[in-house]
């Protein structure tokens, strides 16, 4: 008996709270704001849209869908109530559109206006205002293209008729007929040739005037190109102008290269014979060292005597 007491207890205290749980949870998400509902009465269909489905107001959440019922006053359409807060400007230029979130096929009711000048409507919970929904853009897509497969059918009926073998020697027999009249309006011509003629020259004529006008603005615009160059020519030319100060740059670069060659060019020659000068005494030092490595110690020594020199032995022949 102790035991089912203590499970007892141990059931009642789990209860209690998964009930304070869920009271908490329900208090911490209430909706404190203050509602007011509306009524949408749709011909059309509401497919996707299900209760708590987000109201916007011009893709702002305002509220939620209440519920989704037949309407008992239109038989035919659907009853959609739903509340919104305090902060939706509900006007008689409000209407509703049924709207589809991404690919899911969700739906939401969204709100929009006219933008015409309104008055807000009076909320009354009994008997909730009505906004008119119009048709979504999918409906209107629906109907639009039912009406275009309609009109295409029509059309191609249009060009079976047109095409049918009747019809084409109707056409083929018009063809003809043009040809002869192109044919008799160009004997015609030749006979009467002079009116031809005439016209020919004015319209020769006129050619020709309208390319004399261009000829003459060509030649207005190779004249004041003409004038520009000339223009230019004697800028260049002038004193401390562009050729001026050309020459006064080549000037100023021909006697910095004298300047060079007679101050520069002697000293490189000179150091290039030191350079040179040191180079032979210090190759004739290795060989000296090469030959008698004893003399960086003892020294080169006296200098054996020559032939004709005091002192001088004649080498031995092998």
């Amino acid at each position: 008996m102790e035991n089912k007491s203590h499970a007892l207890a141990a059931g009642a205290f789990v209860l209690a709270v998964a009930a304070m749980l869920v009271a908490l949870a329900a208090w911490l998400t209430r909706d404190t704001g203050e509602h007011r509902l509306f009524e949408i009465s749709s011909r059309e269909g509401v497919t996707g849209l299900q209760e708590q489905a987000p109201v916007r107001y011009k893709g702002v959440t305002v509220g939620r869908v209440q519920t989704i019922a037949l309407d008992t006053e239109k038989v035919g359409n659907v009853l959609v109530r739903f509340a919104v807060d305090s902060t939706a400007p509900m006007t008689t230029a409000t209407f509703a559109t049924l709207g589809f979130q991404g690919v899911t096929g969700l739906a939401f009711i969204q709100l929009d206006d006219t933008g015409a000048a309104s008055q807000a409507l009076a909320a009354n919970d009994e008997r909730p205002p009505r906004i008119p929904m119009r048709p979504s853009l999918m409906s209107r897509l629906s109907d639009q293209g039912a009406g275009l497969l309609n009109q295409l059918d029509e059309a191609s009926q249009r060009v079976n008729q047109l095409l049918a073998a009747p019809n084409q020697k109707k056409l083929m027999d018009a063809i003809d007929n043009l040809g002869q009249a192109a044919a008799q309006i160009g004997q015609v011509a030749q006979q009467a040739n002079l009116p031809v003629l005439a016209q020919d020259a004015s319209a020769a004529l006129k050619s020709l005037k309208s390319n004399s006008e261009r000829l003459g603005q060509s030649a207005d615009s190779v004249g004041a190109s003409a004038d520009a160059f000339k223009r230019m020519s004697e800028r260049m030319s002038a004193p401390g102008g562009t050729l001026d100060q050309i020459a006064q740059g080549t000037d100023a670069l021909l006697a910095t290269g004298q300047s060079l060659n007679a101050t520069l060019v002697p000293r490189v020659n000179r150091t290039v014979d030191d350079t040179a000068r040191t180079v032979r005494h210090i190759g004739r030092a290795v060989e000296t060292v090469n030959d008698n490595p004893q003399a960086l110690l003892l020294g080169n020594g006296a200098v054996p005597p020559g032939p004709g020199e005091p002192g001088f032995v004649e080498p031995k022949s092998r």
